[in-house]
């Protein structure tokens, strides 16, 4: 009888052994805490633009450059005169256009065109040649449109 009270008791220890274990787990899991729930909002992003790689340019020796000799004229020439830093504009020719030359002189190759209304820079000038007062002109949108042009045909804008 008594190893038959020793194996009960084994078996006893063992079911409570067994009911307390699955209580305390049971317990562990109904009283932790609830997770979170995710947090659904983006992150905020960093953007970093790196610059493409550019090719090392090749050492040339700097070239020397002589400067223009320092016009003579006035820096600020009278309203509506004509002078070297003044703005004009190509007028009265009839659609035709105004021929802009290399030289100035009328046998001197003729560049191109300028155009009634169109906008020029006076470069240099005046140059009295063949009974006409030339001026060189450049657009200054585009560097290849310069040349001679006679004043006839062109007006001072005023600058304000």
């Amino acid at each position: 009888m008594k190893n038959i009270l020793k194996g009960k008791v084994l078996i006893a220890v063992l079911v409570i052994a067994g009911i307390l274990s699955c209580s305390s787990l049971a317990y562990i899991l109904v009283r932790r805490p609830a997770a979170p729930p995710p947090d659904l909002t983006p992150e905020s992003a960093i953007l970093t633009i790196i610059p493409a790689p550019t090719s090392t340019p090749h050492f040339q020796p700097p070239t020397v450059t002589p400067f223009p000799p320092t016009p003579t004229t006035s820096p600020t020439p009278a309203p509506g005169q004509f002078a070297i830093g003044v703005y004009v504009l190509v007028i009265n020719t009839g659609g035709e256009g105004l021929n802009i030359h290399s030289e100035p002189s009328i046998n001197a190759k003729v560049l191109f065109s300028g155009n009634d209304a169109e906008v020029f820079l006076i470069k240099d000038g005046p140059v009295d040649a063949e009974g006409f007062t030339w001026w060189l002109l450049s657009a200054s949108y585009d560097a290849t449109r310069t040349g001679w042009a006679v004043q006839n045909y062109l007006s001072v804008i005023p600058s304000h």
